[in-house]
């Protein structure tokens, strides 16, 4: 293989997702997650029609690969938890384009205005487009408010926009953070992946041996083998 042959490295601070990392991590279906970020094509009316990706992914794509940068993966993780709500898709599909004029930021849901302003965005969303038949105001408002909170209970905030994602039970033992390991989960203050951990474990057969071999405290073992066996069980 020539130089020019060689697969291009991730950029460095965004952040590298393939689909079914993204889908381990996000707890959904790929398939879905191809769906929202690739378009897809439906007939309607005996015609060939294409829905557009919701939003473009911060890495290259093209319709045979599909990878996220870590925005991407805080934005499935609100449209995930509004659609597991049950909003409708049209709905969110109108918010993040009302969002993104509103916040100015092709990525809205993983911003600090959107944190403070997204239920009003909602709403307005729903009374501009005529679509607020499509969930009832009352419920609509707890729901968004409710999916608001809880998402944003575990991710850290610099710069207006969202920086790392404490996964394992919001704990700061473990990190997303695309400025480290291209993103992956890791011990935060060690930097060591919690796959590896977890995989030393399996092993060496026991905690305390993996915590003298990587002089990670156990604690902090443990908790690498929870959020993996945690996402294995999803």
């Amino acid at each position: 293989m020539t130089s020019s042959d060689a697969p291009e490295a991730p950029p460095l601070g965004i952040g590298y997702y393939t689909v079914p990392e993204a889908a381990r991590l996000v707890r959904m279906p790929g398939i879905t997650i191809r769906r929202w970020l690739g378009g897809y094509a439906f007939t309607s009316d005996g015609t060939s029609r294409r829905m557009p990706p919701l939003w473009l992914p911060e890495l290259a794509t093209s319709d045979a690969h599909l990878e996220l940068g870590f925005r991407d993966l805080i934005e499935l993780r609100f449209v995930h938890a509004f659609a597991e709500e049950g909003v409708d898709l049209r709905i969110i599909r109108s918010c993040l384009e009302r969002a993104r004029e509103a916040v100015q930021d092709p990525r809205p849901f993983s911003t600090r205005r959107f944190r403070t302003d997204g239920r009003t965005i909602f709403l307005d969303t729903l009374k501009a487009t005529g679509e607020s038949e499509l969930l009832d105001l009352k419920r609509g408002q707890f729901v968004i408010k409710s999916v608001i909170e809880r998402t944003f209970k575990d991710l850290d905030l610099d710069n207006e926009v969202v920086a790392r994602w404490r996964p394992f039970r919001g704990k700061d033992t473990i990190v997303i953070d695309p400025q480290r390991a291209f993103g992956q989960p890791i011990a935060a203050a060690y930097g060591v992946p919690t796959v590896a951990l977890a995989e030393a474990v399996t092993s060496e057969g026991s905690v305390e041996r993996v915590s003298r071999l990587y002089e990670i405290p156990s604690a902090i073992v443990r908790d690498a083998v929870r959020f993996e066996a945690d996402l294995q069980a999803a």
